[in-house]
């Protein structure tokens, strides 16, 4: 009786009687296609729009190996998985510089980038047979450990995500609600949509932008540099800008509407202000203009009139009918 390879890894299926004598040859041979069936094989893809994986009857063969490492190639390509009645998964490395796309026929195709891997599985329903990408949709209700995930897609968690280490997101993320309990350093743009709520230390790299607004909750401070640069609100209605050793503030015009509490030097090249001005300590000016006029006046003059209480001319008029008087008085006897 003729041997039949109706199995999806096209083993030799004995039939009763036959391979009198050599059966055994046959049946290590099958161990032996089981063993490749579970392990590591390479396969050049044809320089070609369209080429075939044929799982070979009864012989050894790399396409029918679990991890298929393709090469080769020289354009994109359309790999056809045959026998397509066989109903098998495939772990498909592609390192050709091109996207294959696997089919069994008038079915769902599953394309594969260059540089990515997938599993993928088929069917076995013949020319109308389905190509699977195997983790398209995967549900992980338990605990997943992964030491390197990188996501090609949009990743959809329905539940929390604790993570040991570090993320590295080199495009955008689009978050809702993120709460985040440790150190968080982003070296790119960060785009949240919703709140962003941190209880540690926030380290940007790069720039902040903030399309809402953005609260510091109680005494929390933005620092900059290290922690003596850092602003703050101390107290409720109170904002404060601290610095080490210096605050310069580069404006055209600065308003303040409020009283302005100086304990130590103000030092401006232009200061003009419309209200009054309370000096407890001591004024020094290198030139005063009071109503837009300039007082050309030295100190050593502005000193003749220490102690001065009336006005000057008053006073030099009261010392000229002084003089008269005793003028006359030494005149007159």
């Amino acid at each position: 009786m003729t041997s039949t390879y109706v199995n999806n890894l096209r083993l030799n299926e004995m039939a009763t009687g036959d391979a009198s004598g050599t059966w055994g040859t046959t049946t290590n041979t099958n161990l032996e296609l089981i063993g490749q069936a579970l392990g590591y094989g390479t396969r050049a893809i044809a320089n070609a729009s369209t080429d075939n994986i044929t799982i070979a009857d009864g012989a050894s063969d790399a396409d029918r190996a679990m991890y298929l490492k393709l090469t080769g190639g020289g354009q994109a390509c359309t790999v056809s998985l045959l026998p397509n009645t066989a109903s098998k998964v495939w772990i498909m490395e592609n390192v050709t510089s091109y996207t294959l796309a696997f089919t069994c026929g008038s079915g769902a195709n599953v394309s594969i980038l260059a540089g990515e891997v997938k599993i993928i599985a088929t069917d076995g329903l013949g020319s109308g047979g389905v190509v699977y990408d195997v983790l398209t949709d995967v549900n992980l209700a338990g605990v997943t450990k992964v030491d390197d995930l990188t996501v090609g897609d949009d990743l959809v968690v329905g539940g929390d995500i604790d993570l040991e280490g570090a993320i590295d997101v080199n495009g955008t993320s689009n978050l809702d609600i993120v709460d985040i309990d440790g150190a968080v350093n982003m070296a790119t743009t960060a785009l949240v949509t919703g709140v962003l709520t941190t209880t540690a230390a926030t380290v940007f790299n790069g720039g902040f932008a903030s399309n809402a607004d953005s609260t510091m909750g109680t005494d929390k401070k933005v620092q900059f540099r290290d922690a003596a640069i850092y602003i703050n609100s101390s107290a409720d209605g109170q904002l404060d800008l601290v610095a080490d050793t210096e605050i310069q503030i580069a404006a055209t015009t600065i308003d303040i509407n409020g009283a302005i509490n100086a304990s130590g030097e103000i030092i401006a090249a232009s200061l003009d202000i419309s209200g009054n001005v309370d000096v407890d300590g001591t004024l020094e000016t290198d030139a005063l203009s009071i109503a837009s006029t300039t007082i050309t006046a030295t100190a050593a003059e502005l000193n003749y009139v220490d102690g001065v209480t009336s006005a000057i001319q008053t006073q030099i008029d009261t010392k000229t009918s002084t003089g008269k008087a005793i003028a006359m008085a030494m005149v007159f006897g």
